[in-house]
């Protein structure tokens, strides 16, 4: 009987997948600079979201809602404090100074921003003399060709140091350019319609004080004391947009300032003490070292400090003089500013020099001319 073999049992098909080709290939971590990959969807298909900050975010308009709440619920205390005797006067003068500077301020501010921004800076570096002793007095003159406040001739001396101008011709140009514009000596002869002296005082006053600061600084100035911008001031957009760029950035400031310097004044005329004024205003040396101090405090555009010296009526001719020549050459903001733009180690040396050479200036100059 003849034996059959058994037939080999077939194998049942391999049904297990095959790993996709990218598997077999070893993971690479994914370079630093490449991004990342959205979350993916959860189970409803949606992306989850990241999550919500709750919190109040105190903002301009809720700020302003708040102040006018306030004030509604406390108008009759405010209603009663408005009608005192003491801040009728307040606000009459406060109202006087804004009133009477305001025109002069914004229309500074127009014109400082039209030349700072359409007016090339290698304009004034080709006008003015090769020999730094003559370019002093010839950039002190050309500040009147900038009608506006200190804070548009800080960065137009940094731009002339920036083009190759000497900076004692620089420096002379920023000290100058705040006093003797056509603008400020508009402001000055309104703002006292019978004292024109007190304009021809400003002018001899602050351009003599910014040649011999220039002179000074050409004679005893380091290099590495000035450290010029390194930048336009006005890069970036067309010249339209730096045009209004520069003009919310003055108006904002030196109407800020101007706000702060009226209410000082304001205060000053209506809350100190008639005895106190007339004690400083009595001594001669007291009067102008306390005008020359508050117009560093105050910080007042140049344009608007012509009215509040002149409702400073307790003080002599020369005193008010000081205060109009200390102003736009050295306050608060501007001595931020010149640290900002040429250094600190300039602004500790040239802020406390041209403090004392304006007071010296302005009483030679009353002592003659008022």
């Amino acid at each position: 009987m003849a034996v059959t073999k058994p037939a080999p049992a077939s194998r049942a098909p391999d049904t297990t997948p095959e790993p996709a080709p990218e598997a077999l290939e070893p993971v690479s971590e994914a370079p630093a600079s490449a991004p990342r990959t959205a979350p993916a969807p959860d189970s409803s298909g949606q992306s989850p979201q990241p999550p919500s900050q709750d919190g109040w975010h105190l903002n301009s308009p809720l700020a302003l809602t708040l102040l006018m709440v306030l004030v509604i619920c406390v108008q009759g205390p405010v209603r009663k404090a408005l009608s005192a005797p003491v801040m009728q006067s307040w606000m009459t003068v406060f109202v006087a100074v804004v009133v009477q500077a305001l025109p002069f301020l914004v229309f500074g501010v127009l014109l400082s921003a039209a030349l700072a921004v359409f007016v090339p800076p290698a304009f004034f570096a080709r006008a003015l003399p090769s020999r730094p002793a003559l370019a002093v007095p010839v950039a002190g003159m050309a500040g009147a060709m900038l009608p506006g406040c200190e804070c548009a001739s800080v960065p137009v001396a940094g731009a002339l140091v920036r083009r190759g101008v000497t900076p004692a011709a620089a420096l002379a140009f920023l000290l100058s350019a705040p006093a003797i514009n056509p603008i400020v000596l508009t402001a000055t002869a309104v703002a006292f319609p019978h004292n024109p002296e007190m304009v021809v005082g400003r002018f001899v006053a602050s351009l003599l004080v910014a040649c011999v600061m220039g002179w000074l600084w050409q004679r005893l100035g380091r290099t590495d004391w000035l450290r010029p911008p390194a930048h336009e001031p006005h890069e970036g957009g067309t010249r339209i947009e730096a045009f209004w760029s520069s003009v919310r950035h003055d108006v904002m400031h030196a109407g800020g300032f101007l706000v702060l310097g009226a209410m000082a004044a304001a205060t000053l005329k209506a809350v100190a003490p008639a005895s106190w004024l007339r004690t400083a205003a009595s001594n001669p040396l007291v009067a102008i070292l306390a005008l020359a101090v508050l117009a560093v405090l105050l910080s007042i555009c140049s344009e608007a400090d012509a009215f509040v010296a002149a409702s400073l009526t307790q003080f002599s001719m020369t005193a008010k003089l000081a205060f109009l020549v200390v102003g736009p050459m050295i306050d608060l903001k501007l001595f931020a500013m010149q640290a900002g733009t040429f250094g600190r180690a300039f602004a500790l040396r040239f802020a406390p020099t041209t403090f004392v050479l304006a007071i010296v200036g302005a009483v030679l100059t009353g002592a003659v001319l008022l």
